[in-house]
């Protein structure tokens, strides 16, 4: 699920973002929430990459994979996740180099504020450190 919502296609690059989750409505629902509290300005490039390939609970490659091709603009790829197994999934699709887009990222921060913190940076024009580097910010936002 696409939540890209740029619609000037003479505007700048903008980082991508794509958020895994073993549950496809999570990744969604995040990936909506996101841009939703974005709002004001065009958003970011974001899509859920959430469930296995037969839509059950899971991670799969192929989904990580299409959804960072999808967002990429060129000006790089943050790729967030929820649990363990969808680091794995992430950090090997890195390591065979081919399978994700050149510029993306595994960063280290929240699923759901991060997400936040990634759409804001990025539809700000930040570039992918500033991005990841807001995500990751996300993990010291106190709650009480």
């Amino acid at each position: 699920m696409s939540e890209q919502q740029d619609t000037d296609t003479d505007a700048p690059p903008r980082v991508g973002i794509v958020l895994v989750s073993h549950s496809k409505e999570v990744a969604d629902s995040v990936a909506r929430l996101a841009v939703g509290l974005a709002a004001g300005r065009d958003s970011a490039p974001v899509e859920g990459a959430g469930g296995g390939p037969d839509g059950g609970l899971g991670t799969s490659a192929e989904l990580i994979s299409a959804a960072a091709h999808n967002v990429d603009t060129g000006a790089g790829v943050a790729v967030l996740v929820d649990l363990g197994s969808a680091v794995l999934t992430v950090k090997v699709l890195l390591a065979e180099g081919d399978e994700l887009p050149e510029n993306a990222q595994l960063v280290d921060a929240p699923l759901v504020e991060g997400a936040i913190a990634a759409v804001v940076a990025s539809a700000g024009g930040a570039d992918l450190a500033e991005v990841a580097a807001a995500a990751e910010e996300a993990y010291h936002f106190r709650k009480v």
